[in-house]
């Protein structure tokens, strides 16, 4: 048996037998529903033997046949209530469970939106984007054409999508651009960390996102349900299709908060904060300041993640504050990391080994956050050292920073663009999709094997924009990507250490060593941060003006 769980209350199989229902019964399932027509295989059990065995065993049992590749609004009728009213939880069965997987897919299209269903399909091993289209549209609107189109469609309204559509219009001025994007907020999410360490107000890191939309680009206010690289299709929440002659992907991560059992019950309260949502990084400096002695823990799990210091940027300014405030000395500050490193690149590791020392933290590598009891603040890792088995252990905390496990969007994972892990699929230096030449990808949903920054999107943006002119003139790549990320990691409040790098953990610095050597903490950096980086962001970056991040030229470019 292969049974593959959907839902709480719905798994599919392909073909089960009558000496299956012990071992079904026993899984747990209260009932079955058939959705195999007899007489479609030689070795296939006929509906009435499964009936008999099923009955026998105690289970409940529907027949809904359904003729491969024939599904109906009747059958899912049909589906829906046979599973709306036997008793849950049931497995549903077919040659190879796909079309019990179809029909769930349908039935839940009512109630729940598409990047959901997907998920759910995928994780259980079903390739639903077949049936995307159906679902997204109610059956009736095809991808052959349109609700409007547009030269070049951008989905995702951050720091990469605006970025790129700013430089692609500033190169382009006369083609049709649009930014798909839901929010109406648009956030500085670099600033969370200063907000966490009550250097800045978290109003001052967001702004709305009609304000930051390029001039001569149409916002389109929608959350994106599926592509269609074939048809030149995005499908969008809500029925409606947007055809494209040239896409670019940056929607950005999905924060998993429910990955980690009992999280999102607690976060906000009973000392457990993250600097990764913007509601609750002010709740980070509100325990730094409370705080006079007593654990604290600071998470990290596996990579990817944004901002790869951004873990420990809160510990470091956490450690600042109570070393200010003089009571340091009562403060067990430990560091609970799912990596074995402190940071991924091993040149700028000695200054901030100078500052665990300083604030007296206990590093605890391959230990991954795995659930939270926050009324009893108490935290589970799984620690999973090299050579050695897996283990558990929980951990008091009166304060805990969490990072969130965090993934591509469900959107993006289950679509014909994302490679095997999820990802968009990319040529490292052009970020031109592997499969699909006229489809971009930048910000932290491609796969390119860099640092998942605003940084690394304000160098990327501008190679994009530079690929898309030049194919626009029927011309190859012109411009490459090189890596280039910056982490400017907090270690004090007043100095940085500006770690700076593309791949390979090449250092990349910006600026001469007598200005900012970005392997010691500096008064420069911290400058940077706090003053320069902001107005740059909203000012520069967003509005496509290209300051430090001209692209590198394609040397096997062809004029």
């Amino acid at each position: 048996m292969d049974l593959r769980k959907i839902s709480s209350q719905l798994s599919v199989s392909p073909q089960i037998s009558p000496n299956d229902m012990a071992a079904i019964k026993e899984a747990g399932f209260r009932s079955i529903i058939c959705n195999r027509p007899d007489g479609e295989g030689a070795d296939q059990p006929s509906f009435d033997e499964v009936l008999k065995a099923a009955e026998a065993a105690g289970l409940e049992v529907r027949y809904v046949p359904i003729k491969a590749g024939m599904v109906s609004d009747q059958d899912v009728d049909a589906f829906g209530t046979a599973l709306d009213t036997l008793p849950g939880p049931t497995l549903a069965y077919c040659r190879t469970g796909t079309r019990s997987a179809t029909l769930w897919s349908f039935h839940e299209s009512k109630n729940r939106p598409m990047p959901e269903i997907l998920a759910a399909t995928k994780a259980a091993g079903y390739d639903m984007n077949g049936v995307a289209r159906r679902i997204a549209n109610g059956g009736k609107t095809p991808t052959e054409t349109g609700d409007a189109k547009y030269d070049v469609v951008v989905v995702g309204g951050g720091a990469g999508g605006i970025s790129v559509a700013a430089s692609l219009h500033a190169r382009k001025p006369d083609i049709s651009i649009a930014i798909i994007d839901p929010a109406d907020i648009h956030y500085y999410q670099p600033g969370w960390t200063m907000v966490g360490g009550g250097i800045f107000e978290a109003s001052e890191t967001a702004k709305t996102m009609g304000s930051l939309i390029p001039r001569g680009v149409k916002w389109i206010k929608a959350a994106v349900a599926a592509f269609e690289p074939a048809n030149n299709a995005v499908i969008l929440d809500g029925c409606r299709v947007v055809k494209y002659d040239r896409l670019v992907v940056s929607p950005g991560l999905k924060l998993d908060w429910e990955a980690v059992e009992g999280l999102e019950e607690t976060l906000g309260r009973n000392g457990v904060t993250s600097n990764y949502r913007y509601d609750l990084a002010p709740y980070t400096w509100q325990l730094v300041q409370e705080m006079k002695g007593g654990r604290a823990l600071f998470t990290q799990p596996p990579m990817p993640i944004k901002c790869a210091g951004a873990p420990q940027k809160a510990m470091y300014l956490s450690g600042d504050a109570w070393n200010r405030r003089g009571v340091l000395k009562n403060m067990d500050i430990q560091f609970m990391n799912a990596g074995g490193v402190l940071f991924g690149v091993k040149d700028y590791v000695p200054a901030l080994e100078q500052y665990i020392d300083k604030y007296g933290v206990t590093l605890n590598f391959f230990h991954n956050l795995v659930s939270v009891d926050g009324a009893a603040k108490k935290a589970t890792f799984k620690v999973a050292k090299p050579d050695t088995e897996a283990t558990e252990v929980t951990v008091d905390f009166d304060m805990m920073h969490v990072t969130p496990p965090q993934t591509a969007p469900d959107f993006i994972r289950v679509s014909p663009l994302a490679d095997a892990a999820g990802w968009v699929d990319v040529d490292q230096a052009t970020l031109r999709h592997k499969s699909f030449d006229n489809i971009w990808s930048l910000g932290d949903v491609m796969n390119a094997p860099n640092a998942k920054t605003a940084a690394a999107a304000r160098k990327q943006a501008p190679t994009v924009a530079d690929n898309i002119a030049a194919d626009i003139d029927g011309r190859s790549p012109v411009a490459a990507y090189d890596g280039y990320g910056s982490c400017p990691l907090t270690v004090e409040r007043g100095k940085i250490v500006l770690a700076e790098f593309g791949y390979g953990g090449v250092l990349k610095p910006s600026f001469p060593s007598f200005l900012i050597d970005g392997t010691k903490p500096t008064r420069a950096a911290w400058f940077l941060k706090e003053k320069m980086l902001p107005p740059i962001y909203w000012k520069a970056m967003l509005r496509g003006k290209e300051w430090m991040a001209k692209p590198e030229k394609l040397t096997i470019a062809a004029e």
